[in-house]
């Protein structure tokens, strides 16, 4: 969820380092709620790293077994392995200041996963670093809970990485729960707005269903006549969530949603466009045609596919 939306509250309630007003917080078969921090057996990694600057790699990753009086012997062998499953073998005598910021999170993350804790929590853990070692990071993180099994709530803001790292996502907007679902649920089938546009990008266009049959809807979106899945929407003004990458750009007019290029943007792999038409502006991400990038102002029509659609309630503010 958005800035502000309770995510870091929630997992602090999980800790314990907020005590729950009401309902009860259950880890497996125990109740939790008013057990103290301490006494739970959950660990957090920060985005700050909150690394101990005097102490090496080996030190920061051994204190909590040592805080617990564990034997020498045991420290030694688990700070080994804990370190082997965050690829920083070789790395025990560092100090947190010769590390990269990646590095320093493997260390916050080895250090939380050798206390073998029944639930792992992230806060925005990821946050602090470059748009490509972050991408690299999450994917280590998900091999990783894959592997352990550990259940781990993760708290981010941002959708990508949710989608990406995610067994469940629960999405959040002001102190509440808007949505919970799979990363494909939440992105193909959202049950608001709100969803609609945080979770991807969105177009959230005005249109009417005129026809119900089978399943179906017969949607009118301007000129065009589109067959999309009913779910309960009967017919009525509908709100349609049209992803940008169900939309196909035509040079010239043509049978579909005519429209003018407002704005281009070569990104690699794909083209981004903005489009005037006579339902408003809309997003396109499509696949570099044949001919190149249009040009603001070129006429174009707009094909819509069914995939990538989605109808929402007419009524519900933005």
């Amino acid at each position: 969820g958005p800035s502000g939306c309770g995510k870091t509250t929630t997992l602090r309630l999980i800790a314990g380092l907020e005590e729950a007003d009401g309902g009860r917080i259950e880890i497996g078969d125990q109740d939790v709620t008013h057990l103290a921090a301490h006494a739970r057996n959950v660990t957090m990694v920060f985005q700050s790293y909150a690394l101990f600057p005097h102490l090496s790699v080996f030190e920061n990753v051994a204190y909590g077994l040592r805080v617990a009086g564990r034997p020498r012997q045991e420290i030694e062998q688990r700070v080994q392995e804990a370190l082997a499953l965050v690829n920083l073998s070789g790395y025990e005598q560092r100090a947190p200041s010769q590390l990269s910021g990646g590095q320093q999170q493997r260390v916050a993350l080895a250090r939380a996963l050798i206390l073998k804790p029944q639930v792992l929590l992230f806060d925005e853990p990821l946050s602090n670093l470059d748009a490509r070692l972050r991408k690299g990071l999450r994917t280590e993180i998900r091999a990783l809970q894959q592997r352990l099994g550990i259940t781990s709530v993760y708290v981010t803001h941002d959708q990508s990485e949710a989608l990406a790292i995610s067994d469940t996502i629960v999405v959040m907007y002001r102190g509440r729960i808007e949505q919970v679902g799979t990363p494909q649920e939440l992105y193909a089938r959202p049950r608001s707005r709100f969803v609609a546009d945080f979770i991807g990008e969105a177009n959230l266009l005005s249109g009417e269903v005129v026809a119900v049959q089978n399943g179906k809807a017969e949607v009118r979106l301007g000129d065009l006549v589109l067959q999309v899945l009913a779910g309960d929407r009967r017919p009525g003004p509908v709100t349609v969530l049209v992803r940008p990458e169900a939309i196909q750009v035509r040079p010239g007019t043509g049978r579909g949603l005519k429209g003018r290029v407002l704005a281009a943007a070569y990104q690699g792999a794909t083209d981004d466009y903005l489009i005037e038409t006579a339902l408003g502006q809309v997003s396109v991400t499509e696949y570099q045609l044949a001919g190149g990038l249009l040009p603001p102002g070129s006429p174009v029509t707009l094909e819509i596919g069914e995939r990538g659609i989605c109808l929402l309630s007419a009524e519900e503010p933005a």
